[in-house]
């Protein structure tokens, strides 16, 4: 990992150490890179490619963007316009990072036209597109997958989700969460500071944390209790909202309570101390995901204490990705290992409901 992406969470992009296992022949599973407004469209592509992918389109309005993505992808031909890629029928998946509040109209044009489609997180910013996208899906048949990176791309959360399947820590009664961000305000987009446009702050990161809880709890569904935000320290951007937090009850009774924040100071060794603390009736285990502060920089730290005793494993390059070659498979099988379609829409959907619903602290 460099150190430049290490200190900005928006240009996060994980490769992977352990020698990645190609699912697919090379050529087999074709995609595209579109909408490069948020940077996390590299780590989407570096997954993708490591489980096998083909890369074969970029296209984004901005050739700046094109031309630093094609930098990092060589292999990436710059599409003329989104048609060129859209009616290609060699492309199966298009992968995006458009701004939040475009997320939705640009899945609803891939799998109009016959592809499945893979945004970053958030994906959607109302309930009126996650109503939308749902019918899309029922009549297109096509996917509309999401990049929830802080569990998908983190080998930490990875091993702690196999330790809970193998009863670990018994059943899981609470998930707690903890997202903060460095803000890096010179260096982000205007879009960023607008709320229409980004979500709001427990749309946008707190996204990360409902998906965690209903994965790791096993919820299929949830209720949000209560969740608030606030711009505490950014009066020069008034729809911008550096602190969010919620409280949700789990349809088998699992609670979460998590805080997502844009306060990670200068001295953090990396853009932020992202943890996670899951509860069970035989023990709990934290994730220390990015950095395990004063005394290693390398993240990906799981503490385990059970019956057994206590364990510390230090996961980095020992895990791997998984996700991305059961997509690809799920793509071109039909099938829902990867992550079903109810558990990215049901995430997306609390995220919203938590963000609508939050009280405004002045």
């Amino acid at each position: 990992m460099s150190s430049a992406n290490r200190q900005d969470g928006m240009n996060y992009a994980p490769v992977s150490a352990v020698k990645p296992k190609p699912v697919c022949q090379a050529g087999e599973f074709v995609f595209a890179a579109m909408a490069l407004d948020h940077g996390h469209i590299y780590g989407q592509t570096n997954g993708l490619l490591e489980a096998g992918g083909t890369l074969k389109w970029v296209y984004d309005t901005d050739p700046a963007k094109v031309e630093q993505f094609i930098k990092a992808y060589p292999q990436a031909q710059a599409a003329s316009s989104p048609e060129v890629i859209l009616e290609d029928p060699e492309v199966r998946l298009v992968a995006a990072a458009a701004i939040p509040s475009e997320r939705a109209a640009l899945g609803m044009r891939v799998m109009d036209h016959g592809k499945d489609y893979f945004t970053d997180k958030t994906p959607f910013t109302t309930l009126e597109q996650i109503a939308a996208a749902r019918d899309k899906v029922a009549t297109t048949g096509r996917k509309y997958m999401v990049y929830y990176s802080e569990r998908l791309h983190v080998e930490s959360a990875v091993y702690a989700g196999k330790l809970i399947q193998e009863g670990a820590i018994g059943r899981v009664l609470q998930v707690i969460g903890t997202g903060p961000h460095r803000l890096n305000k010179a260096s982000r987009p205007d879009w960023f500071f607008r709320k229409q446009q980004y979500g709001g702050i427990l749309c946008d990161i707190g996204s990360h944390q409902i998906e965690q809880f209903l994965f790791f709890a096993g919820c299929k569904d949830a209720k949000v209790v209560h969740s608030k935000v606030a711009n505490y320290n950014n009066p020069d951007a008034p729809e911008l909202e550096d602190f969010g937090d919620a409280t949700l009850i789990g349809d088998n009774g699992a609670t979460n309570y998590f805080r997502v924040d844009w306060f990670t100071p200068d001295g953090l060794g990396t853009w932020g101390d992202g943890r996670t603390i899951i509860l069970g009736t035989n023990g709990f285990i934290e994730l220390r995901k990015y950095i395990d502060i004063a005394r290693d920089k390398q993240g990906d730290h799981v503490y385990l204490v059970n019956g057994e005793g206590e364990r510390h494993y230090a996961v980095s390059g020992q895990v791997g990705f998984p996700f991305f070659g059961e997509l690809i498979l799920d793509c071109l099988n039909r099938t829902e290992n990867a992550m079903t379609q109810e558990h990215a829409f049901k995430a997306a959907e609390l995220c919203v409901a938590a963000q609508n619903m939050a009280v405004r602290i002045e």
